[in-house]
């Protein structure tokens, strides 16, 4: 097995086609299908299955398309440490976001790396705290933000702010400026994340010490789709104001913070400690930590509190 074979594989399982993944490699078809043949020849395995319309990974060739990229991962940004560019990083930082922190962070965290390094690619994947931890352990992404877990052997964790959680419900549905407690929640029909997201966690276990028993109308894993529910009726929902400042503006959504006790969750910088960070990630993250500090600081990210260094 070589490097251009497992990029042959890859490129087929992106365009679904050897002809197209030759254009996208800029190489001969006849190339690209011999690469194929030849992992195959090795692992004793069919890879793809060639229908009329294109050609379909089998369950082996999903096991080896998932190893694969995360070598050529690797190498990756093991050629951008070893080959620098003078004064210049390079490489690609996989950087973990938070659903309900990407409008107030994506655009300009992308704007401050590109601006001082054109070359280093940020590569934002966006998931629910579970999935985010798991990319983590497996190597997708090399930093991440987290809801508030603890530091581990494998896992160094930073904490950075603790943010205000409120009650969103329909216009008109949510008293402005009202402040709400824990029994608000009582028999209401809530639109939440699935289980164990780690803000369904945390709701879960203030209603739990309080003695309220949740109702749960409907479970989504999808910020939008939650966002959009709540706004048509179908039910209410726990987020920070930062997470629906858009809808909260256009009037599509009203919020008012849960106090008593208060409601809050912590958000942590995490990364592994197993794992040497490229220049790439570990540039993202001093950057990715610094607008999160002046947004808060500059009171742009609504309800949160700094508690970082």
């Amino acid at each position: 097995m070589d490097i251009k074979q497992l990029r042959a594989l890859l490129a087929i399982a992106e365009t679904g086609s050897a002809t197209k993944a030759a254009e996208l490699l800029r190489i001969v078809q006849p190339a690209v299908s011999r690469h194929v043949r030849l992992l195959e020849e090795e692992f004793g395995v069919e890879l793809f299955e060639r229908e009329r319309h294109g050609m379909v990974l089998t369950d082996a060739g999903r096991t080896l398309v998932e190893y694969g990229r995360r070598a050529l991962r690797e190498l990756d940004r093991a050629k951008a440490e070893i080959q620098p560019v003078a004064g210049a990083i390079s490489g690609m930082a996989a950087v973990g976001l938070l659903p309900s922190t990407c409008e107030l962070l994506a655009a300009e965290l992308v704007a401050t790396v590109r601006g001082t390094h054109p070359q280093l690619v940020v590569r934002l994947n966006v998931g629910y705290a579970g999935n985010l931890l798991q990319w983590l352990e497996a190597g997708d992404v090399e930093i991440a933000l987290l809801y508030d877990i603890k530091a581990s052997p494998g896992l160094q964790v930073e904490a950075l702010l603790d943010e205000q959680l409120c009650l969103i419900g329909a216009p008109g549905t949510v008293p402005a400026g009202a402040a709400h407690t824990i029994e608000s929640l009582r028999d209401l029909p809530l639109v939440l994340p699935n289980a164990p997201h780690g803000l369904r966690t945390v709701v879960e276990h203030a209603c739990a010490v309080a003695g309220v028993t949740l109702t749960i109308a409907v479970e989504t894993n999808s910020l939008s789709v939650q966002k959009s529910l709540v706004a048509k009726g179908f039910g209410y929902t726990v987020l920070p104001s930062s997470a629906v400042s858009e809808e909260l503006e256009k009037g599509t959504l009203a919020a008012a913070p849960i106090t008593s006790p208060n409601l809050s969750r912590r958000i942590v910088l995490a990364h592994p400690a197993t794992r040497r960070m490229s220049p790439a990630a570990s540039f993202a993250s001093a950057e990715l930590v610094t607008l999160i500090k002046r947004l808060v600081l500059d009171g742009a990210w609504p309800g949160a509190t700094w508690i970082g260094a």
